[in-house]
């Protein structure tokens, strides 16, 4: 009897095991038993035990065996065919390069997780469960589209901060100030169709019964040809002028602060996007490059409202507001992005070159530069009607960031400075308010102290704490005004910054902050801008 049943058990696990991955593995732990059965047959005892193990585990099979068959004729042959062709496309495609670069000029830099190209998975009946991290398409599903994956960021900001309109006095809030789409497309293994698409500040809107007020852009929108490692290039589109790492890579666990570096509120003019063609590519192992032309930044912070139909700032009598000037550096004087609305024919020229020497691990820092031989717009007048001539715009920027080997020891420092060919023909100089008067130049640095402390396994993850320190001095107001405006810098823009805090990250995806600031300028008032925030930010 025993030895009919083992091989009647045997025969039905087998042949269960050609239909499930589970039933093989209790075929190999029942043949186990037999074997074990066998080698102690001299012991009837323990015989009898294990037969009726056996007996119990061949009708638990046969109940298996029966529910596997009813799901097989559950299942449509259509699905089952589409599972297969689905798999098979998917494991056709390369693989893209792992995570790590985190560059959004690479379209190959999405971290694993959102690749779209799967390894080749096993043609069943049934398909198998995918194991965690294993979902491009935003952590969900596998993708329907071979080549297709959609990644996303965003952050959260709260906490108080002191208005400096109503006096310094201190006010709590929130902010949604953001989560951006990356849908990356590989058209083929070398054209690549990239995008960013941001909502800002909860809603996509003004929207009174929502208390919605934000936005929906586009912030990068372009197609790669892969033509060499040395050589690339990136069709017509929106992208970022390469001026700064965190211009460049400004996802918020790039960052140690809530907010962003304080170089690129203003200074920098993040998130610096124009329209533009570029080329890069690699140099040597330690030397990557790009070379980007673009539209040129224009010196008109209004709205459209305000521009007219022949394309020019407002008619001479009529007041607009400034794109460069000495309390927001060049933060309105980006240039727009749809419909044909530039008030400006100038080609901005402007490049960098990124260093990661092999002798010095740990080490990476870049140099970049921008040029504009004419940021006035069409039509620009002073207040009293005096057309205004051209001013060039010239930008030098170098950074590094320093991950001391075998230490948790992290060092970063940055210095930018942009340079005015003609500042008494800014309209800031010229429209009736001293405040925020430009001088020859802009310029700030920054230096910042971190340390990385590895907090253990938490939650089946390797958590970690940053606690740092940044300092930082900027400059938007130096010497040399001109124009109709009084002679008059009221030291507004001659800002220091103290940002000390932490951020926790539970995954190299996420990171939990805390940030104290606290600003001086040289203003009678003072800057009254000190703020305590919290922020969750995340990018995958």
């Amino acid at each position: 009897m025993s030895s009919h049943r083992c091989v009647g058990l045997g025969a039905s696990i087998l042949d269960l095991g050609f239909n499930s991955r589970g039933a093989a593995l209790l075929a190999a732990i029942a043949l186990s038993f037999i074997s074990s059965g066998s080698a102690f047959g001299a012991e009837d005892s323990a015989n009898e035990a294990l037969l009726k193990k056996l007996d119990k585990m061949e009708r638990r099979i046969q109940a298996l065996e029966a529910e596997l068959k009813q799901k097989d004729s559950r299942t449509p042959a259509p699905q089952a065919a589409s599972i297969r062709s689905a798999n098979a496309a998917a494991s056709s495609v390369e693989p893209k390069e792992a995570a790590d670069t985190k560059d959004p000029k690479d379209a190959k830099s999405k971290p694993a997780a959102q690749s779209a190209q799967m390894p080749a998975k096993p043609m069943l009946q049934l398909p198998p469960l995918p194991a965690v991290g294993d979902k491009p398409i935003l952590g969900l599903a596998d993708s329907p589209v071979a080549g297709l994956s959609i990644g996303a960021y965003g952050e959260i900001k709260f906490g108080a901060m002191q208005n400096p309109a109503a006096n310094g006095q201190w006010q709590k809030g929130f902010d949604a100030a953001r989560f951006v789409l990356l849908p990356t497309y590989a058209i083929t293994p070398n054209i690549i169709f990239n995008a960013e698409i941001e909502f800002e500040h909860a809603g996509s809107g003004f929207d009174n019964d929502d208390k919605l007020h934000g936005t929906a852009e586009i912030e990068q929108l372009w197609i790669d040809f892969k033509i060499l490692d040395q050589f690339n290039w990136r069709a017509p589109g929106i992208d970022l002028v390469p001026i700064g790492y965190i211009n460049q890579h400004h996802e918020p666990t790039q960052f140690y602060s809530v907010n962003r570096p304080e170089l690129y509120n203003g200074l920098i003019p993040s998130t610096w996007k124009v329209p533009s063609s570029s080329v890069y590519g690699t140099i040597s192992e330690d030397l990557k490059y790009q070379v980007m032309v673009s539209t040129s930044n224009e010196d008109f912070g209004d709205t459209f409202d305000n521009r007219t139909a022949a394309k020019t700032v407002p008619l001479p009598g009529t007041p607009y507001a400034a794109g460069i000037d000495g309390l927001n550096g060049l933060g309105f004087s980006r240039p727009p992005l749809g419909d044909f609305q530039q008030l400006n024919n100038a080609v901005a020229v402007s490049g960098r070159l990124d260093v990661t020497p092999t002798f010095l691990p740990g080490f990476a820092g870049s140099v970049s530069a921008y040029f504009s031989p004419n940021t006035t717009p069409r039509g620009a007048h002073d207040d009293l009607g005096n057309f205004l001539g051209h001013s060039s715009l010239a930008m030098f920027d170098a950074e590094f960031r320093y991950r001391v080997p075998e230490t948790g020891l992290e060092l970063r420092g940055e210095y930018v400075h942009a340079e005015f060919s003609h500042p008494e023909n800014l309209r800031a100089n010229n429209d009736s308010d001293p405040t925020n008067n430009v001088g020859k130049a802009m310029y700030g640095y920054s230096g910042e102290i971190a340390y990385h402390v590895p907090l253990g396994t938490i939650l089946n993850s390797e958590w970690e704490a940053v606690p740092f320190y940044r300092y930082t001095y900027q400059n938007l107001q130096s010497g040399g005004f001109a124009g109709t405006d009084a002679n008059m810098p009221t030291g507004a823009g001659q800002r220091q910054f103290h940002t000390a805090g932490f951020a926790l990250f539970p995954s190299p995806k996420i990171a939990l902050k805390a940030t104290y600031q606290h600003v001086i300028d040289k203003s009678i008032t003072g800057a009254m801008s000190d703020s305590f925030l919290g922020g969750v930010g995340f990018f995958f």
